[in-house]
């Protein structure tokens, strides 16, 4: 049985992830932040566990709690907007901090302690981003925070990749999808976007590795 690890699953895509490998018959390791959450995947057949990913003691446990595990694939799906501006608006201190401690310090302490773990299965390494971290291809400047964290994300998954032994590290762009966070005017329901990331990250060759990619389309993109 193939085993996955899912963090960030209390809702949208990570929920959506963690329910559609569990129905294909993965043992699905998830987490939350709320016992509510961690009950609902559950009772959705994953073995869940607590972890905010802005607790160094959470992001620590989570090492002690995964020991000796072998990972066929580990998401980081955990990830915050910020605030939804359309211009310069620069950031307070504390919403700064936030978006960065969520979006980019917890992948800086979670990534280099699940490498060993996909490595040992020769699995996938997965790291949620967003078109919006492409500097090339950036055309405005609306949710600037944002696209900042998941830019320095991308920066962090390149350079966790060249640590790899045997895993295949990527960053995805999700899609934009019908979640707490996309909005009723996303493109696609998260069922059928989740479906066509899962696609995605079956077909990811060595390839892919360390690579920025569309994974509804399965397209790389440009950094």
């Amino acid at each position: 049985m193939a085993t996955a690890l899912i963090i960030g699953a209390s809702r949208g895509i990570g929920a959506e992830l963690a329910k559609q490998y569990v129905a294909d018959g993965w043992r699905v390791l998830a987490t939350a932040r709320t016992d509510a959450d961690l009950q609902s995947l559950r009772q959705a057949g994953c073995e869940a566990f607590k972890l905010d990913v802005t607790s160094l003691t959470d992001c620590a446990g989570a090492g002690w709690h995964l020991d000796d595990e072998k990972l066929d694939l580990a998401i980081l799906n955990a990830g915050i907007y910020g605030p939804h501006t359309s211009g310069l608006q620069a950031p307070d201190q504390q919403t700064f901090d936030r978006v960065m401690q969520t979006n980019v310090l917890a992948a800086m302490r979670l990534l280099p302690i699940l490498l060993p773990m996909t490595d040992a299965a020769a699995g996938k390494l997965i790291a949620v981003s967003s078109v919006m971290a492409s500097i090339e291809m950036r055309e405005n400047s609306a949710g600037w925070l944002y696209r900042a964290s998941k830019a320095a994300l991308n920066s962090v998954l390149r350079d966790v990749s060249l640590q790899a032994k045997s895993s295949i590290c990527t960053a995805i762009h999700p899609g934009w999808l019908k979640t707490d966070m996309g909005g009723a005017g996303a493109d696609l329901e998260v069922s059928e976007g989740v479906r066509a990331i899962r696609r995605t990250i079956a077909a990811l060759t060595p390839a892919d590795h360390g690579q920025f990619i569309d994974a509804i389309h399965h397209q790389p993109l440009r950094w």
